[in-house]
């Protein structure tokens, strides 16, 4: 399977593609090469179960939307600063302590009113603030040290690590994430297992109630879970069923479809973030038809210039059978 990029008629690149699919009782369903990759934040889902599961109540003082925002990959839009801003006042945070590191908005009208401002970015600009923030919550909940929960040996990260190889049933090794936090080497296998049981969870909230709550949150806010123009909200706008989806850095995507009890998870090689928008809806059309709507001119299966022009497309080809 690949990701055929033309431009004028002509091939200028040409992307492998891989997926696993998950579903109920297990079932495994692999196209492309056997892959294992960085989850990057497509696991933020579960790095929140843990952090909620350290808080009183479950966190039950956040509401659906700091869930979304918690779980997020935000553009650094008004919108989700003020969300972020909710939760550092809930639990009496200053965004100070936030160890993300300071970023320009991915939102590029927003970078743009920074500059204009003459004010420079901020850790709360951070895509990753709002996990950050409820990582923070779970520290100063369980008296631990706010300064070092970066380091993979600090308790949280430690039960964050634990929690993901149960829900990957994989070792799952670390290395250092953009954001500063452990990332975890998972196979598409793995992460597709993990979020069929995001899945399952919010199918029967009974069964693992705090997953479902970060489930539905993400699917009644992926605006907070991603921004404007972005594949999240793109993918979560066609959806003609709940769904969850989150991208995760260079060419991850993952999604879970409750009403099927399956999850997907997707990977570009190369990384290339127009080619997986171009991959994940093709993908889904095939391995769970209807689950999205059609849609009219999908801006990651064109190629456009500067200026707007049109001017190659993406083809996805050697999709598997339905």
């Amino acid at each position: 399977m690949h990701v055929l990029q033309l431009r004028g008629g002509l091939p200028e690149a040409n992307h492998g593609l891989s997926f696993a699919l998950v579903g109920p009782g297990g079932a495994l369903r692999t196209g492309g090469a056997p892959a294992s990759t960085f989850w990057r934040s497509a696991s933020k889902p579960f790095q929140l179960e843990v952090a909620l599961s350290l808080l009183p109540d479950d966190g039950a003082a956040l509401g659906p939307e700091e869930l979304a925002l918690a779980a997020s990959s935000h553009s650094g839009q008004p919108g989700h600063l003020a969300v972020l801003d909710a939760i550092l006042n809930k639990f009496g945070l200053e965004e100070a302590a936030l160890r993300c590191g300071a970023e320009p908005p991915a939102h590029a009208p927003s970078a743009a009113a920074l500059i204009a401002a003459g004010a420079p970015p901020r850790a709360a600009h951070n895509d990753c603030s709002g996990k950050h923030a409820l990582m923070l919550a779970a520290c100063a909940a369980r008296g631990w040290d706010s300064q070092t929960y970066l380091a993979p040996e600090h308790p949280l990260q430690r039960q964050i690590a634990a929690l993901i190889h149960a829900r990957t049933a994989e070792p799952a090794p670390v290395a250092v994430d953009g954001c500063g936090v452990p990332t975890f080497w998972v196979s598409l296998s793995g992460m597709a297992r993990a979020w069929q049981q995001l899945a399952a969870a919010m199918a029967a909230p009974a069964t693992e109630p705090r997953l479902a709550h970060i489930g539905a949150a993400m699917a009644a806010h992926p605006w907070l879970v991603s921004g404007d123009d972005r594949l999240d909200l793109a993918l979560a706008n066609r959806a003609a069923e709940p769904f969850v989806g989150k991208i995760g850095a260079l060419g991850v995507f993952c999604v879970a479809l409750p009403a099927r009890g399956l999850g997907l998870a997707v990977k570009v090689h190369s990384g290339d973030e127009g080619a997986l928008g171009a991959a994940v809806p093709a993908l889904l059309d095939r391995l769970a038809p209807g689950a999205l709507r059609p849609a009219v001119g999908w801006r990651w299966s064109e190629v456009r210039n500067v200026v707007g022009r049109i001017v190659g497309q993406r083809l996805v080809a050697g999709l598997p059978r339905a």
